[in-house]
């Protein structure tokens, strides 16, 4: 069985609090415990180094561990500098330093999303013994580098990582014993709940409780979107919305129900024929073809638009969402005797909603007016 390690928030919580317990002469032996939250549970987790670099200020480093996952991030090392000072009562505030992302369009705020905040937040709390004033810095020194190699500029992140996730346990997606227990989950929900909503990643997951999606109806299902449709036809779940990134969920406009770019990655051809078929201006389809990303080529889009003072972007994803319902619904009539209604809803780097399609409108309609 795969081997599960912990989240990046995690590794920078365990350099925080080294740092204080450091501070206030409660640190031993080269390791702290971490109260993961979610799930509920306290870990211990190895500290490379501490030392104090001031009078009030220490210096903390762990080394990034995701189990048998294939991360990017594996023994990348996490930093954390810790300034203690008197207050009239106890206060933590957090701020990314070198290498973890930022947000160009919130003011390049830090991306440290809310458990990994939530996270900082409480442990430190629990640790800190009087009131003071805690101001951490968290720095991936390695977090520029290592971003490249992401996604994260399709999000809107920039100049690093992000401190993103809803769980301390970081699991290892492809593995065909994570699938299971997303089936498992599935199975489990589907007594409870009639329709689940499925997100691929955590942006969605993310995002769900925002538009107002009970979170007890979320399901991961990472890149086995295909599997986990059947699955819930199987648990004879009556509808599922697919909540995703348009450039992910594209490609099941493409029939592409395994969505992992080593197996197949045609997002750009698929937008495009979409687009000679819906009969875009010629002049369109190399630059779409040949853009760098699929958010890219939403810009290209937008801006023709824009200028034209057309609307040749709403006609396309609405398109392409209601495409992927149909899709998704004949994918699953093929392997399964019972049927499960589809809806989508596509949303942007900035995670703004840019098309639902016709069944994906009706089933939350359905959902918030319960």
């Amino acid at each position: 069985m795969a081997r599960s390690g912990y989240t990046l928030p995690v590794f920078a919580t365990a350099s925080a609090v080294a740092a204080l317990q450091y501070l206030q002469n409660d640190y031993q032996e080269n390791a702290v415990n971490i109260n993961l939250i979610n799930p509920q549970k306290i870990v211990t987790i190895s500290i490379e180094q501490v030392a104090k670099i001031g009078k009030n200020e220490a210096l903390a480093v762990t080394k990034s561990d995701p189990g048998d996952n294939l991360d990017l991030t594996r023994n990348t090392p996490i930093w954390a500098i810790v300034k203690l000072t008197d207050n009239s009562e106890k206060k933590v505030i957090i701020e990314g330093g070198e290498g973890i992302g930022k947000i160009p369009s919130l003011n390049g705020k830090s991306a440290i999303y809310n458990y990994a905040q939530k996270l900082l937040e409480q442990n430190l709390l629990t640790n800190l013994k009087t009131n003071s004033l805690l101001e951490v810095k968290i720095i991936l020194p390695e977090g520029k580098k290592l971003a490249i190699k992401t996604s994260n500029s399709a999000f809107g992140v920039v100049e690093g990582l992000s401190l993103l996730g809803t769980s301390g346990i970081a699991q290892p997606l492809t593995s065909k014993e994570q699938l299971d227990i997303y089936q498992q989950e599935l199975i489990t929900k589907a007594k409870d709940f009639h329709t689940l909503v499925f997100c691929i990643g955590e942006n969605g997951l993310d995002l769900a409780p925002k538009l107002g999606f009970n979170s007890a109806q979320l399901i991961k299902t990472a890149n086995w979107l295909g599997s986990m449709l059947v699955a819930a036809a199987e648990a004879q779940v009556q509808s599922v919305i697919l909540l995703g990134y348009h450039g992910k969920l594209i490609k099941l406009a493409g029939n592409i129900f395994h969505t992992h770019h080593k197996l197949a990655d045609a997002r750009l051809e698929i937008l495009t024929g979409i687009c000679a078929y819906l009969g875009l201006p010629n002049h369109l389809y190399s630059q779409l073809f040949e853009a760098e990303t699929t958010e890219n080529a939403l810009q290209i889009l937008r801006s023709f638009d824009l200028k034209n003072k057309t609307f040749w972007e709403e006609k396309i994803y609405q398109f392409i969402a209601d495409r992927i319902e149909k899709n998704a619904e004949k994918y699953v009539s093929k392997s399964s005797n019972f049927s499960v209604q589809v809806g989508t809803i596509l949303f942007d780097r900035d995670r703004h909603i840019i098309s639902t399609g016709k069944y994906g409108k009706i089933v939350s309609q359905n959902l918030f007016h319960k």
